[in-house]
């Protein structure tokens, strides 16, 4: 799509874009504290914007939930970890919903094994993570939430290329933060891809979430596909 006709049809898209790859070159920098922070949530709250102008129905609204949820996080991250942590915690049970209503019918075999090792592997990785032990039961606990995320995204009826890839960003995205508290406390690593891997992830579920139910032309008694 020309970039005229994308920023007409998509200014939503475009605008949340554009915030979040400006972020990337700002973060750390001397902007003042309360500008950084709604220039950081200011990406994926404009994802929920998008879902909501692009799709009328529950399941739009609900994604739209959900990118609001992570745009709050966002924000109170940098206030407070526990806050933050919370709030995408919430959106994590609302997507879970949202996939859980919108099951995949026909399941390969290669498709359940991913989704149990994501179940199993993604809560003992960030446990295993915090150099401060005292933090590692309550990082495991969180990561139930997020593992239950991007395993119902990936067995979901959307699109594994979208939605089941967005979701796995994010929880890599989790847990270099995660590693940012230990084995990587030294690394560049989790400065250069921890935003990268969250704003795309967010913005390939949103995106492929809307997409699929604009296609289906109907957010509400769908019948899931089978791929």
């Amino acid at each position: 799509m020309p970039e005229r006709a994308l920023i007409e049809k998509r200014p939503w898209l475009v605008a949340s874009l554009i915030a979040a790859i400006s972020y990337f070159f700002v973060q750390g920098s001397a902007v003042p504290g309360l500008f950084l922070i709604i220039w950081k949530s200011a990406g994926v709250a404009l994802l929920a914007v998008y879902a909501l102008v692009r799709h009328r129905g529950t399941d739009s609204r609900q994604i739209a939930a959900v990118m609001a949820c992570g745009a709050l996080g966002d924000a109170l991250i940098e206030i407070s970890l526990e806050a933050g942590a919370a709030a995408f915690l919430i959106g994590h049970l609302i997507a879970i919903a949202l996939y859980l209503r919108h099951r995949r019918v026909a399941k390969t075999p290669s498709q359940h094994a991913l989704a149990f090792t994501m179940l199993v592997a993604i809560p003992l990785i960030a446990w295993s993570l915090p150099a401060d032990r005292s933090l590692a039961w309550a990082v495991a606990g969180y990561s139930v939430a997020l593992a239950g995320m991007a395993a119902t995204a990936w067995t979901s009826s959307f699109s594994r290329y979208t939605v089941g890839l967005g979701a796995v960003m994010f929880a890599a995205s989790d847990l270099l933060i995660f590693a940012r508290m230990g084995l990587l406390a030294t690394s560049v690593l989790p400065g250069l891809m921890i935003w990268p891997l969250y704003y795309f992830g967010q913005f390939l579920i949103c995106t492929g979430v809307i997409g699929e139910l604009r296609q289906r032309g109907s957010a509400t008694n769908l019948q899931p596909r089978a791929l």
